[in-house]
């Protein structure tokens, strides 16, 4: 394996799970807002 591949594969990790950091916390602030304009409780 090159070296520019490895270094590719290791930084692949942390933007994969910025991705899923932005889907899941996007998801939960359009919940909480649908929610607090509804009037109910989020949990």
């Amino acid at each position: 394996m090159s070296t520019t591949a490895l270094t590719f594969y290791v930084l692949m990790w942390p933007a994969i799970v910025a991705v899923v950091l932005f889907v899941i916390g996007r998801g939960f602030i359009t919940e909480w807002r649908t929610a607090r304009r509804e009037g109910r409780d989020l949990v």
